[in-house]
């Protein structure tokens, strides 16, 4: 192929146009550094730090203290008076995966069949989900989306092996921009044995006899340890690739991280006996287990503690699990675990509520858990039960720059936002119904 003078001084040209133009989008997606000064910081690292100074160069935490000295050129926040904390992490969510829980056509949080372990929910998140602003508005920097987990924004829907839950950050354009780990953990809902059902076609509950509700029990967990075998041997057939001949299955596939313990099992149980059959299950296949749901791990503390299973708690403002509990279980039951030294988080399960996430922890507060514990909760703990602690959940430095700049206690419902940092991005807390708000404050009076 022959190139003219002219069509050279045109890619030469449009060569320079395109540098030009990286050149300047580089400009544009460099973060600034800031110094937010004369703050009290919490950094959950040690002691507060009463009239402290965080520095944050190229999205990470460079530095933090008493006397830091500004670097020149830096964005200074004066928050005397005001608060710094690590951003609020939800670590299960349905986030960008359900945007109206009665329109079906904006869920894709299911997959059809009961075995997906395949499905990421990363490739499914909806960036510009109006979710997203209104739960960030609230303090949350961070959350895990979760398929098929069921809740309120799911319309309840499952599956027995639902996919890989992604931890991501709730600013960006796209899930390149916003994704911490697109694999964080592998979703298992764990088999219940049902006598009752409900029809929502009539609004009525059906009644199944106990026998046959434990034989498809004991049926779903046979399946389960079927699955489980068929996903040892997968993954020993890819470790040995170039002797063993195999042919690929991507399901098979997508649990070999799994069997070699490089991703844990996120598994959804309420029930004592449940959470029991599961951790036995677990232990047998020697994988990691997180327990999510545990509405009834109080009971059975002393088996989570010596066998090491973190749990992620459903919302504390919620319906006991049985007709004869106490009306507060789910509020005193933080402090029982943390007593019987059971690592938990607090998580808001749905879209719906998330923005409440802190005052599910403010609950259990009231009701015995040790402040701290509280904050930890719904800032370190989901990050170190998830593995992403070397990045998140408290002001340290060379961690990521997601923090909050308050008004005071992010547990209360009172607390400013004032300022939102995510990824070393100062991040803003406009959202859906905040514009709602000021439209209908401003609203005439009639007189009426």
């Amino acid at each position: 192929m022959t190139i003219t003078k002219t069509g050279m001084r045109v890619l030469a040209t449009g060569m320079a146009c395109g540098a030009l133009a990286a050149m300047s989008f580089a400009q544009m997606a460099a973060s600034p550094d800031y110094a937010i000064t004369h703050a009290k910081i919490f950094t959950l690292a040690g002691a507060p730090i009463e009239d402290g100074t965080v520095v944050i160069h190229e999205g990470k935490i460079a530095a933090v203290g008493g006397n830091i000295s500004v670097p020149a050129g830096a964005k200074v926040i004066d928050a005397k008076g005001l608060q710094v904390y690590p951003g609020l992490f939800d670590p299960v969510t349905q986030m960008g995966l359900s945007e109206i829980a009665a329109v079906r056509a904006t869920v894709d949080t299911t997959e059809t069949g009961s075995i997906n372990p395949d499905a990421v929910a990363a490739t499914a998140v909806f960036p510009s989900s109006t979710h997203i602003p209104v739960t960030r508005a609230a303090g949350i920097t961070e959350v895990l989306a979760v398929p098929a987990s069921g809740g309120f924004d799911s319309g309840g829907a499952s599956s027995l092996v639902g996919g890989q839950a992604s931890a991501f950050y709730l600013a960006g354009w796209t899930m390149d921009d916003m994704a911490i780990r697109r694999n964080a953990a592998m979703v298992i809902d764990w088999p219940q044995i049902e006598t009752q059902s409900f029809d929502f076609s009539t609004f009525t509950r059906k009644e199944k006899p106990y026998t046959d509700a434990k034989k498809e029990y004991d049926k779903q967990v046979e399946q389960l340890a079927d699955w489980f075998e068929q996903a040892r041997h997968y993954a020993q057939a890819l470790d040995n690739a170039g002797s063993v001949s195999f042919e690929r299955d991507v399901k098979l596939e997508a649990m070999a991280p799994v069997m070699r313990g490089d991703m844990p099992v996120l598994v959804f149980a309420d029930r004592a006996r449940n959470i029991r059959d599961a951790v036995e299950f677990c232990d047998k296949q020697k994988v990691r287990m997180i327990l999510a749901g545990g509405e009834e791990a109080g009971k059975v503390k002393e088996l989570l503690r010596s066998k090491r299973v973190a749990v992620i708690l459903r919302p504390t403002l919620g319906e006991p699990a049985e007709e004869d509990d106490t009306y507060d279980r789910l509020m005193t039951q933080p402090s029982e675990l943390q007593e019987a030294g059971v690592k938990f988080a607090f998580g808001s399960f749905d879209n719906s509520f998330a923005r409440r996430l802190g005052q599910q922890a403010a609950n259990a507060v009231a009701h015995g858990l040790p402040y701290e514990e509280g904050l930890k909760a719904v800032t370190l703990y989901p990050a170190q039960i998830l593995g992403l602690d070397g990045q998140l959940g408290t002001i340290e430095n060379g961690k990521v720059a997601s923090l909050i700049v308050t008004t005071g206690d992010p547990l209360e419902l009172t607390t400013e936002i004032k300022y939102l940092f995510i990824k070393g991005r100062l991040t803003s807390t406009d959202n859906r119904q905040k514009d709602l708000y000021q439209k209908f404050a401003g609203r005439p009076k009639t007189g009426h």
